[in-house]
């Protein structure tokens, strides 16, 4: 919602992973809100904290809203929840509606859909949060490759 926690730390984790796997000239990444509650900081401190435990760094990464032009933009518009991905398909024009998708439609293994909002948990939220945006992450390269979008 507020591009502080989920989605820059689902930013960061594929970011690592197509470095580990040196295809970072495959892709264009970025993170956005569907809210402007947030626009301009960094990641909440306990998401950074988190991430950089495994290695990630979201330091520089800075919140902002989803813009039009990003559905046109980008090829895949993953949503952490069912209630960010309502907001995004109303905003979307029906022909690029198809782009959007939960984020672990990727991981379908686990036994949930959604990436759950950690801001009002405890730190154990923003380990779980990790551990889900990795199973996704993971799974969506892979499909990828499955797919021929990337080799």
């Amino acid at each position: 919602m507020g591009n502080i926690c989920r989605s820059p730390s689902a930013e960061g984790v594929f970011k690592k992973l197509i470095k580990e796997q040196q295809l970072e000239k495959s892709f264009a990444i970025d993170s956005a809100g569907t809210h402007a509650y947030h626009i301009g900081d960094a990641p909440d401190l306990r998401s950074q904290k988190a991430a950089k435990e495994r290695n990630v760094d979201l330091s520089h990464l800075r919140a902002r809203k989803f813009i039009m032009g990003d559905f046109e933009d980008y090829d895949y518009l993953l949503a952490m929840d069912e209630e960010n991905q309502a907001i995004m398909m109303e905003a979307c024009p029906e022909k690029y509606q198809h782009k959007i998708k939960l984020f672990l439609e990727y991981a379908p293994h686990l036994e949930t859909n959604e990436v759950p909002d950690p801001y009002f948990g405890g730190t154990y939220g923003f380990e779980k949060v990790l551990d889900l945006i990795e199973e996704a992450s993971t799974g969506f390269l892979e499909q990828l490759k499955k797919s021929g979008e990337i080799t």
